[in-house]
């Protein structure tokens, strides 16, 4: 059996922009529907999800028919957790808040196996290995794997340079509720001096020769941010379109203006 694709990593060489879903639901069921409806990839969010190993589990079981290539964000910098991730067969991995070079580093290692870094092998075990059918999965495991770090504080836009230029990290993503929330301007990721430190993260970003990513549901910010260059945006959060759809929905029986928008605080 070949190793499998990762259609993610190989379309952030391409020149279209990939277009991405939050998939917040935290089930399978959720994510085959979202899967279904065309968006380039599709973010399973382990972070703030009410997701478990099983949940994520099921949901990369659930897209694997479909074009949509799912990411799995831990919810921490945990190795352990992420050579979870990695064994039940998470090709793309988004992790959250990393603030310096040297966290970066640990990071790489820790998709890797010995010498270049500390994954464990589980071998007949795992999902990853399709339980041993994969030739020459140890030694080809990282050509198809992906890192994508997240930075989204003052103190990983003070490092994103050295971030970005950190071999082994594959892309780096721009967190701006985080970013917002750490400058002092909660909820507001729109204020300008956060929209100056996000601009400088993209260009120091594009210098390194990294592509770079962002979550923006408003269609506005999305076309900008696609303007300043960034290759793969999330335009669309699933629980959100959930509640502005059934906003609207009852909106047009009960009268008044349903309020519905999307979310620009995750």
């Amino acid at each position: 059996m070949t190793m499998p694709k990762n259609a993610f990593k190989a379309a952030l060489h391409e020149d279209d922009t990939q277009y991405g879903l939050w998939a917040g639901f935290g089930t399978g069921y959720a994510a085959e529907i979202a899967a279904t409806t065309g968006f380039d990839w599709m973010l399973i969010d382990g972070e703030h999800a009410p997701n478990t190993l099983p949940t994520i589990l099921a949901q990369l079981q659930a897209v694997a028919p479909y074009a949509t290539a799912p990411v799995v964000r831990s919810v921490n910098q945990d190795p352990a957790l992420i050579k979870q991730l990695l064994d039940i067969g998470a090709q793309t991995l988004m992790v959250p808040m990393v603030e310096s070079a040297e966290q970066a580093a640990a990071l790489v290692r820790a998709m890797r196996y010995p010498p270049h870094g500390i994954r464990g092998v589980g071998g007949g075990l795992v999902r990853a290995t399709r339980w041993d059918g994969v030739d020459d999965y140890l030694t080809r495991a990282h050509e198809e794997l992906c890192l994508v770090v997240q930075v989204e504080s003052p103190k990983g836009i003070d490092n994103v340079e050295a971030i970005a230029a950190t071999a082994g990290v594959d892309a780096v993503f721009i967190g701006p509720a985080d970013l917002s929330m750490g400058m002092g301007h909660p909820g507001n990721p729109g204020q300008p001096e956060v929209q100056a430190a996000i601009e400088h993260a993209i260009a120091a970003i594009q210098a390194a020769g990294k592509p770079v990513g962002i979550l923006a549901p408003r269609e506005a910010d999305a076309r900008r941010y696609q303007a300043l260059g960034c290759q793969f945006i999330a335009v669309g959060i699933d629980i959100s379109l959930l509640r502005q759809g059934a906003l609207e929905t009852i909106a047009r029986y009960k009268g008044g203006s349903s309020g519905a928008s999307p979310s620009t605080t995750y």
